[in-house]
Formats: C-alpha cells, structure tokens, sequence
C-alpha cells in the first residue's frame, strides 16, 4: 500500500485521536490495571505515550536530539489530560508547512529519518497504542481499513530479528500467528508483528 505524503499524517491524525479516545475511557480505578505492554499499568503506558507525542513533535520541530523532551512527564496525576495535551502538540508539530520534508531524529530508533518515514513510525505505534489501551480496558478500538493497513504495511518493514527485538530495543519479538487466528485482518496481524498477543485480551461484554 503506497499512501501519499499528506495521507500519512491524516491516518497518524486518526490514529492519534483515537488513541485519545480510549485514554479517555478510563477511570479512577483503572490506571493501576495491567496492560498488554509487559510490565507497565496503563498509567504507566500512558505516560510512555505522552512522552512519545512530545518527543516526534520535538522532532519534527527539528529539537529530536534534546533527549528533555522524550522524558515522561513527572506528575501524572491527571494521565487523560496530560496524554490529551502531548497528542495536541504532535498534531500540530506534524502539520506545520515543511514538517515532512524535514529530518526527524529518533533517539530510540538510531538515527535520522525522513519526515514521512517519521510519521508511518508515529503511526504504527499509535495503532498499537491504541489497541493497548482499549485492551487494557476491555472496550474495542475503533480505526478505519485505510488506517489498519497503511500500519501494517509499515509493521511488515519493521526488522524481525531477534537481536533488535526485546528488553531494551523499541519493539518486542514477533509472535507467530496460531493456525485458528489466520486471516483475521490487518489489525491482528500489526499487533503480532509488533509483539502483541491480542487473544489474551478480549473485549469485554
């Protein structure tokens, strides 16, 4: 799937609102909950989000090296309205006049990337975040076949080897698909590739 520069920040756009969407879901008592990102609560992802939306946006700004703007942010006491903000900020960032064509640098990633590049890798990880944080809370998350597959084609560049993969690296190692799970559409196949295993966390009712 080949998507022009502008319809890669409109399927980031989608996908970042969403993720919008579900955070704001959540409750008092669901912040504590496990998510499906191994050993961090949804507070805790949620922070991890917001830092990330800082950070691209610090990128795209041309300030990506200033490893300030990738912390979390300290008080999260109000995680909904702190990730709302950091998904405003990277909005904007993205659609600044000259934002595509600029040189990103992603500290967790090794390096400088392209803006468009940039962006699909904003996109793949706010699809999975999106998915992580609905899971979290047992709803469904709720993204176009536009979106689902622009993700997935940049999911399948992602390298699968084992060395990059893992503690420490920026994505987990890919979970095969069970034989019953074939087919079961991009989304499903995006959150493998990505090291998900999204039959252990069904929607609830």
């Amino acid at each position: 799937m080949t998507l022009q520069a502008a319809d890669i920040v409109e399927c980031n756009r989608i996908a970042v609102r969403e993720a919008v969407r579900v955070v704001d879901l959540a409750g008092d008592d669901d912040w504590e909950r496990d998510s499906p990102c191994a050993g961090w609560t949804l507070r805790r992802l949620v922070a991890h989000m917001a830092a990330q939306h800082h950070g691209f946006a610090a990128a795209a700004r041309g300030a990506g090296h200033e490893a300030a703007h990738w912390q979390e942010p300290r008080d999260l006491g109000e995680p909904a309205r702190v990730h709302r903000a950091a998904a405003a900020d990277v909005l904007d960032a993205f659609a600044e006049p000259g934002a595509l064509e600029r040189e990103f640098v992603l500290p967790e990633l090794g390096g400088a990337f392209l803006g468009r590049r940039a962006v699909g890798f904003h996109l793949v990880d706010y699809v999975v975040h999106s998915w992580d944080v609905a899971a979290t809370l047992g709803v469904e998350v709720l993204l176009p076949d536009e979106v689902l597959l622009a993700a997935l084609a940049v999911a399948r560049r992602v390298p699968a080897d084992p060395a990059l993969r893992g503690p420490g690296a920026a994505f987990a190692p890919v979970v095969p698909t069970p034989e019953e799970a074939e087919g079961a559409g991009a989304l499903q196949e995006t959150l493998r590739l990505l090291g998900r295993r999204p039959e252990l966390w069904p929607v609830r009712g």
